[in-house]
């Protein structure tokens, strides 16, 4: 075939897109995998974050590896459905939590939310705290967090937020070490059984609660009120859909 004609030209240009459409898609499919192992990994290191790194050995630098271990070694990840019930067979890895909260219950009773939930365990096996994630709404943006507690499933443990778009310097602030330092020690039930949860207020929490009341409440964020609130919100709304799962631990002693 002449290479200087108009056929020439269009089956000429016809084998490169294909060409390269070929390794562009074997180029997406290998990154495609490795941003998804780097996405579990990136989860693991935040549950582990929510329930401290310093008293699992580990620090922000931690290797890779030395997460996965870790993790391999002391957590289990297991997945329980709106009841409380614990569900085999589920990976909680791959579950997509937007997809899994958007499901309307009460116009499909038969429908099963899947409610991950990361257990650590203690040197003989025995459960020591319990993380869930928790998502909610800022000013700007989905907050998207892990929540934990101690085995009394009543005293907070940590929390830690890791993705978010809030403003620098103002909501931006939910990433500091001061803010999610606040929530350490607190309580998510009142003296009364009840569920409240741990509340963001405006300004200090100790020049508004004392005593008791003090348990519930963590200073907020100067000039970020409506993220505040958003974590407020996060944390009533999230703790309440695992209430049940909660409750059946607690009548059981956390195991």
């Amino acid at each position: 075939m002449p290479k200087h004609n108009n056929a020439y030209t269009v089956v000429f240009v016809a084998v490169l897109a294909v060409i390269f459409a070929a390794l562009l898609s074997m180029a997406a499919s290998m990154l495609r995998e490795k941003q998804e192992r780097n996405v579990v990994l990136d989860q693991k290191r935040n549950v582990l974050k929510s329930f401290g790194l310093e008293s699992l050995g580990l620090t922000e630098e931690s290797t890779d590896q030395e997460v996965e271990d870790v993790f391999a070694s002391r957590v289990t990840a297991i997945a329980v459905n709106q009841h409380g019930e614990e569900i085999e067979g589920v990976d909680v890895a791959k579950l997509k939590l937007e997809d899994e909260r958007a499901k309307d219950l009460e116009a499909n009773p038969d429908a099963v939310r899947h409610q991950p939930v990361y257990i650590l365990k203690g040197d003989g096996g025995e459960p020591i705290a319990y993380a869930i994630p928790v998502i909610g709404k800022g000013l700007w943006s989905t907050l998207y967090g892990y929540f934990s507690l101690e085995s009394d499933l009543n005293t907070v443990r940590g929390i830690t937020f890791y993705k978010h778009g809030e403003t620098p310097g103002l909501g931006g602030e939910i990433d500091a070490e001061w803010f999610q330092e606040n929530f350490v020690g607190k309580k998510i039930y009142n003296d009364g059984g009840e569920l409240v949860a741990v509340r963001v207020v405006k300004g200090k929490a100790a020049d508004r609660y004392s005593g008791d009341a003090l348990q519930h409440y963590v200073d907020g964020i100067s000039g970020a009120t409506l993220t505040s609130n958003g974590v407020t919100n996060m944390l009533v709304q999230d703790l309440e859909m695992y209430k049940p799962y909660f409750s059946r631990l607690r009548a059981a002693g956390g195991e």
